[in-house]
């Protein structure tokens, strides 16, 4: 067994590719016309064929609170792992991502925490050798 899919509540499906894809450097998988809404995936372009996320639409009643609670409390949806936080921090900032955390060694781990700017913050973890 193995993880396939996961996903990540948005705000606004387009406004959420555009970041995924264009500043964090994800690329799209699938799309797929859902009524007002999508299925739309973004991959790792190291992994085509690896773990899809699915930027999923906020719109159930239950997920606006659940959000508003994770991100009061600094808590991420999720985490992308990188090779190198402080590289990934320091590009990332240079495009005008805002984090909540900066690069922080936690034991066998760097962390940091940025604002997704669809309403979540998402940790990049890089495993320390």
């Amino acid at each position: 067994m193995r993880i396939h899919l996961s996903s990540v509540f948005v705000d606004d499906q387009d406004k959420a590719l555009r970041f995924y894809t264009d500043v964090l450097g994800f690329v799209k998988k699938t799309e797929v016309p859902l009524g007002k809404d999508r299925w739309l995936t973004v991959v790792s372009p190291d992994d085509p064929d690896g773990t899809e996320l699915l930027l999923e639409p906020d719109g159930h009643p239950a997920v606006k609170p659940y959000k508003t609670a994770l991100v009061k409390d600094g808590i991420p949806a999720t985490a992308f792992a990188v090779d190198d936080v402080q590289a990934e921090f320091d590009r990332l900032r240079g495009l005008g991502v805002l984090f909540t955390q900066e690069p922080v060694e936690m034991g066998p781990v760097t962390t940091a925490v940025l604002d997704d700017t669809c309403g979540n913050l998402i940790q990049i973890v890089q495993h320390d050798k």
